[in-house]
């Protein structure tokens, strides 16, 4: 699914120092930069084709809709910094899936193989949506830069190796990441909801994909507040657990709409809501960031438009959706609906074959 893009700037204290969805918090005392100033922020180019704003249609190509496209996929106090002792490698094991063992249950997704394929695949997509852009935020040499959620660390990775003379720490609750990274990199085994530690304050504090994953947005984004040094940057991108047509063609009781209802329900019994993109803005400006700016990109769900290159995005979606089904529907499901396994999963085989129907011209944003 995919992405849209928030930018603000947290007011200073008086004694001291703010595509589906993006969202970016910037901390700058200067003004809010021009779009100018970002690069991809609004209409940004892929491979030369501009991709469709929030409020513009996308066109179907027709033609496509008999296509087969089967062959697309197959059928301290409590908040501390842990060390990477043993403990934290003793996973727990669900509905054949590998899950974190540091705070288990904290999180709704696994981290074995499959899934960490799937998030770099999730961060290929973010990358195509941002024409190859690792952020919006008009960075100037950061000193330090905090990556929350890090995952495989692929982000990161790439960030510190594009920007050498910055030290990047990722964190995360599952020790997933290589070993062999930038010597300008570290990764951490930490929760971002507890108490923040950190004896320095930040530059760029980056954020993606967090949705279902946070309990208390409110007070991550104060601690990221405190925490920025001025004219620093929060970029937080988040795509919206909500489908949409332009023409009417996304059917309100076919598989995929259903398969949403419930996502958006079970996270909610989780305590950790998954739809949080069009909040992040206004909850942005509630911690104290000023010349906060939302952008937001539609994503084709498959191959349906004409456009050649929101087609090649809506390829890389249909991908990213057809890895996305499972671990995102079996744990929550399971355990907070109520649902049996095989419940679950013949929704997910219903949605999937679903994807094949490129009569269905629903996005994301």
């Amino acid at each position: 699914m995919a992405s849209p893009s928030t930018e603000a700037t947290p007011s200073a204290p008086a004694a001291a120092p703010a595509p589906d969805t993006t969202s970016q918090a910037i901390s700058d005392p200067a003004p809010a930069p021009t779009t100018s100033d970002v690069p991809g922020a609004t209409n940004p180019d892929i491979g030369g084709t501009t991709v469709s704003d929030q409020n513009s249609a996308i066109e179907p190509d027709t033609s496509a809709e008999h296509s087969d496209v089967d062959s697309a996929f197959g059928d301290g106090t409590e908040s501390y910094t842990t060390s990477l002792a043993s403990s934290i490698f003793d996973y727990k094991y669900e509905n054949g899936r590998r899950y974190n063992a540091y705070k288990h249950g904290e999180y709704f997704l696994p981290n074995d193989e499959s899934e960490q394929d799937r998030l770099d695949l999730v961060h290929h997509l973010h990358l195509v949506v941002l024409d190859g852009a690792l952020h919006l935020a008009p960075l100037r040499k950061p000193n330090r830069v905090l990556d929350i959620g890090t995952g495989t660390g692929i982000w990161a990775i790439a960030f510190a190796d594009e920007h050498p003379e910055s030290e990047v720490i990722g964190t995360d609750l599952s020790p997933i990441q290589p070993g062999w990274v930038p010597p300008n990199l570290r990764f951490e085994i930490d929760d971002a909801e507890s108490e923040w530690a950190y004896q320095s304050k930040f530059d760029f504090i980056h954020l993606r994909t967090m949705g279902g994953a946070i309990k208390d947005i409110p007070k991550l984004l104060r601690q990221a507040f405190k925490h920025l040094n001025p004219g620093g940057w929060l970029e937080w991108q988040e795509y919206e657990t909500v489908v949409q047509s332009d023409d009417n063609s996304y059917p309100p009781d076919c598989a995929m709409a259903r398969w949403i209802e419930n996502l958006n329900k079970a996270a909610v019994k989780f305590g950790k809501e998954m739809n949080i993109a069009p909040k992040i803005k206004s909850l942005v400006e509630d911690a104290g960031f000023d010349n906060v700016s939302d952008k937001t990109f539609k994503v084709p769900i498959t191959p349906w438009a004409k456009n050649p290159k929101l087609k090649e995005l809506g390829k890389w979606n249909m991908l990213a959706m057809h890895d996305t089904l499972p671990p995102y529907t079996i744990w929550l499901f399971t355990n907070h609906l109520g649902w049996q396994q095989v419940e679950a999963e013949l929704l997910i085989k219903e949605v999937r074959d679903e994807l094949k129907n490129l009569r269905i011209h629903h996005y994301c944003v």
